[in-house]
């Protein structure tokens, strides 16, 4: 119990990119009684649970470890400007890659989010030592890493810890990860990566609760992914990173996220043609031995979240910094239905290869495209933006017919939509056909485990008439940094739930 009220406290902390030092004086103690209860080793007390949920602004008291509520009070106009995030699939697929580096690893402008601090509690149980500076992230690695003692209850909780097989490959011949956990959207199967790797030696054999990996080096000249998945392209990236030779990828996705992966190993000195495209030829190095500095680019998913909520709400908002290569085709889908929006001339994100943009919206009315929207690998529809098109569908004139093909369980989350006001029906497990334009009632829901069906509920409160409580948004923290205080600072009425 001590040690998740600890996490608990350690997560939230962070996020507000507060010290142990620097809220050891707000209580009034020492920094190392701090560090005592982060990790577990120190009971707390009723009222010291008091005294950190008003330090923090955070309740700790009545809630569940991990838990925590919003409370909205709805159909509010917002105005001003916010500036697009970094990626947080960026971050995690770039936290894994640090594995392959033996220098240290600079991420500069990392989120503070569940996904991350998961994974960095990975890394450090198996000996890098990972400090914060600001928003950045320092990663020195282990002269060797101490797998048998991996942080499980960390890895359990992020899908991203798949991607340390890439990586792991090329310094232990043998270990056991955890598996995963994450989103839960049905059966999204492991399966493509273990045939991707399988081309450099890699076996994997899975039991009841892990990854049984053993390798026997291989240098494969081409790979035909079994799925253009975004993560089985990164794995597959990183095995072939530090494997002395050209390895040809097809079928590879385009992503954002790979495409990020690749900015970061061509600094790393490995050699990548067609990024962008569905085939990558990657000539790998023999070994990663230097210090490597990184900015993260924008997260086109952070962008249309905002672009959704200026819909939802009629609202005229400035959204700066959006990485234009990765929206197009939702732009587009929504000038269709009438949005009306301006965007500025193209510049180039810190790492000198996303191309951004600032758009400003308009409200006005709405209506339902005849073709049915679903997602594609890119430079389709992206699969993450999908859900935005369900909320944003509850306020166009007509039906619209949205097709989640990919998972099989997240159309049926789309129907919560109901408890809010909007006309849905559910065709079967992945389409969904959405009636409006309807006017939004608050309610009292529980997020669902899931990333963005659980954004799009806040966005649908955030433009329902009276006061709405969206409870245990652990979720939408995994993929989100500071989303509350963001949308506090565009005029939303939104809190933290403050229940002590």
């Amino acid at each position: 119990m001590e040690k998740n009220i600890g996490m608990r406290i350690a997560d939230i902390r962070e996020t507000q990119g507060v010290t142990q030092k620097a809220l050891a004086k707000l209580l009034n103690t020492t920094q190392s009684a701090i560090a005592r209860i982060e990790s577990g080793k120190q009971n707390v007390s009723a009222d010291m649970l008091k005294k950190l949920s008003k330090a923090l602004k955070k309740n700790l008291v009545t809630l569940s470890p991990g838990t925590v509520n919003l409370s909205i009070e709805g159909n509010k106009k917002l105005h001003g400007t916010v500036v697009t995030s970094t990626s947080k699939n960026g971050a995690v697929g770039l936290l894994c890659a640090s594995l392959l580096n033996k220098g240290k690893t600079t991420l500069r402008k990392v989120p503070r989010i569940e996904e991350v601090h998961r994974l960095i509690e990975v890394l450090q149980s198996i000996g890098s030592h990972v400090e914060w500076n600001g928003s950045d992230v320092v990663i020195t690695p282990p002269k060797s890493y101490a797998l048998k003692k991996i942080n499980a209850d960390a890895a359990r909780k992020t899908r991203s810890i798949v991607m340390f097989i890439g990586p792991l490959i090329h310094t232990v011949s043998s270990f056991s990860l955890p598996q995963s956990g994450g989103c839960k959207l049905g059966s999204r199967t492991v399966r493509p990566h273990f045939y991707g790797l399988e081309h450099f030696g890699v076996s994997i054999k899975t039991t009841n609760d892990s990854f049984e990996v053993s390798t026997s080096i291989k240098k494969p000249t081409e790979i035909i992914l079994y799925e253009s998945g975004d993560t089985v392209t990164e794995n597959v990236l990183m095995a072939a990173a530090l494997t002395p030779s050209m390895t040809v990828i097809k079928y590879a996705s385009a992503n954002y996220q790979v495409q990020e992966l690749c900015a970061f190993l061509r600094i790393c000195g490995v050699t990548i043609d067609g990024v962008g495209t569905t085939t990558l030829t990657v000539t790998g190095i023999k070994e990663l031995n230097t210090d490597i500095d990184y900015t993260l680019s924008e997260d086109p998913t952070d962008s249309m979240f905002f672009l959704a909520t200026a819909i939802v709400t009629h609202s005229a908002l400035t959204i700066t910094r959006c990485p234009i290569d990765f929206l197009e085709i939702e732009l587009l889908k929504l000038e269709k239905m009438g949005f009306v929006y301006t965007r500025s001339k193209p510049y180039l994100s810190e790492n000198g290869l996303t191309r951004l943009v600032d758009i400003k919206t308009k409200p006005g009315p709405l209506t339902a495209l005849h073709e049915k929207i679903h997602p594609s690998v890119y430079p389709g529809l992206n699969i993450d933006n999908l859900p935005f098109f369900a909320v944003i569908a509850t306020q166009a004139v007509g039906q619209t017919l949205i097709h989640d093909w990919v998972y099989e369980k997240r159309a049926l989350y789309f129907t919560e939509l109901d408890k809010l006001g909007a006309e849905t029906v559910l065709a079967d497990p992945h389409r969904i056909y959405i009636t409006g334009p309807t006017q939004l009632r608050a309610n009292e829901l529980i997020c669902p485990p899931a990333l963005r069906p659980a954004t799009i509920l806040l966005i649908a409160m955030l433009g329902a008439k009276g006061h709405s409580v969206l409870r245990n948004i652990y979720s939408i923290n995994r993929g989100y940094e500071n989303l509350v205080e963001r949308l506090a600072s565009l005029g939303a009425r939104i809190s933290y739930l403050e229940e002590y």
